[in-house]
């Protein structure tokens, strides 16, 4: 079985007709995106290269990271912002030529409209949102075909931490190590909630989730 097809197979049973995995082909790619493809339809883009240098529970982890975006739907999307914001600025200074009031109000709505939602997707705090809360996904998935909770966060943070190591930019660097606190925390919630199940907070806190 091809890294491809096994990635496939850890992919939810109601998302495998839709969501498709395929080696990236673009010059320099990143290790794993997402693109859409169609309507309803998600490509998830594997550098095999890079990827295939990366230990097997590093990469399921990684994979199920990417689901969690799908599945919180915080994919990115065609770039329709941009030219939105030119062909309202471009109605703008028109409408003040003719002195349409009315035009000019929408012109102006649809700028701002633009500007606001490029700037949502360019906003280092909401990026950095939506990675952590795919990463509570990814644990969840994780869980589901089979990961103890502990094994899962281990995985995570293990993944996390390479790619941190691996990274030259202090921004990229900044972004892995920001995820990794959050996970730290998020582990620290698992262990005393299933301490809390279990009647006895020492059945788990032996486990080290970062090993």
């Amino acid at each position: 079985m091809s890294e491809l097809q096994r990635l496939k197979g850890l992919l939810p049973p109601e998302m495998q007709s839709w969501v498709f995995v395929e080696s990236a082909t673009a010059i320099s790619p990143p290790l794993i995106t997402l693109e859409e493809i169609g309507v309803d339809e998600i490509e998830v883009q594997v550098d095999i290269d890079q990827w295939d240098s990366l230990a097997l529970d590093h990469r399921n982890l990684l994979f199920w990271h990417e689901v969690g975006r799908i599945q919180n739907d915080t994919i990115p999307r065609d770039g329709w912002e941009m030219a939105a914001l030119a062909i309202g600025l471009g109605g703008a200074i028109g409408e003040l030529w003719v002195q349409d009031g009315l035009l000019l109000m929408m012109a102006l709505g649809l700028s701002g409209f633009a500007g606001y939602r490029l700037y949502l997707k360019n906003n280092s705090e909401k990026r950095l949102q939506d990675a952590i809360a795919a990463d509570e996904r990814a644990i969840s998935l994780a869980c589901q075909f089979e990961y103890s909770v502990p094994n899962a966060y281990r995985s995570l943070a293990g993944a996390l931490k390479e790619l941190a190591s691996k990274t030259r930019k202090k921004r990229h660097r900044s972004f892995y190590e920001e995820r990794l606190e959050a996970l730290r925390k998020s582990a620290s919630r698992a262990r005393a909630e299933m301490a809390q199940q279990e009647g006895s907070r020492n059945s788990v806190t032996s486990e080290n989730v970062y090993g």
